[in-house]
């Protein structure tokens, strides 16, 4: 199976600005996703996605290829990542003559996870029984207990009514929260559907711990203490 990485880092960060460059544990934050690909021998190639040189630049030096730079009409806060998912693997389909046998998306987002991570999602991809994988860990807040919605006349609802009275979270479906861990795609998939979930989709568990997902200062300093606790 020939795997190829692709990490999708824009420069525009409102939320934590420089983010994929600020310094995580002594080293940019971009260049943890970097080294966990280049650390699964799966995966041939690593390439970054960036609308910045900057980002391109530290990303050379952690050992990615950046051949070439995103679009600006492809980085901005509205632009849909799935667009430029496809405008990657046209590139690699225009310099390499094929896609990839999968695509796997690495988010600089998601700096605590580990390499088995990303090893176990290939194991799933591998059984032939899915477009996407997606990672997914253990839900915080459940659609049937303690997830509101407003309603037309000003209260507040469960978003998901059970169907009997559910007084105890355990007692409710069994949910999960997507994780930003890692995302493994058929290319032929990505350039026909407009969406994960437009076609079969299997998820891969991470720990919580793994699963941060930074895009505020407060995300972080919670990896940050996460990194100096050891996890």
């Amino acid at each position: 199976m020939k795997a190829v990485a692709f990490i999708f880092a824009r420069g525009g960060s409102k939320g934590l600005p420089g983010k994929n460059i600020r310094l995580l544990g002594g080293k940019p934050l971009i260049a943890w996703s970097i080294t966990h690909a280049l650390a699964v021998k799966r995966i041939e190639r690593v390439i970054v996605s960036t609308d910045s040189e900057e980002i391109a630049a530290v990303a050379r030096e952690y050992g990615a290829e950046v051949p070439f730079i995103r679009p600006a009409e492809l980085a901005q806060d509205t632009s849909p990542e799935w667009l430029a998912w496809r405008h990657a693997l046209n590139f690699f389909r225009e310099t390499t003559g094929a896609f990839p046998s999968v695509m796997v998306s690495l988010p600089a987002t998601a700096p605590l996870r580990m390499p088995l991570d990303i090893e176990n999602c290939l194991d799933e991809y591998e059984k032939g029984e899915a477009d996407t994988v997606i990672t997914v860990t253990d839900a915080h807040r459940s659609p049937y207990f303690n997830m509101v919605k407003t309603n037309a006349d000003g209260s507040v609802g469960l978003v998901i009514p059970p169907q009997s009275t559910v007084t105890r979270r355990q007692d409710a479906p069994i949910v999960h929260d997507m994780a930003t861990v890692c995302y493994l795609a058929n290319p032929a998939f990505v350039m026909a559907y407009n969406g994960l979930f437009e076609g079969r989709v299997k998820a891969v568990h991470v720990p919580t711990e793994r699963a941060v997902d930074i895009d505020t200062l407060l995300d972080f300093q919670i990896a940050e203490c996460l990194l100096k606790n050891n996890l």
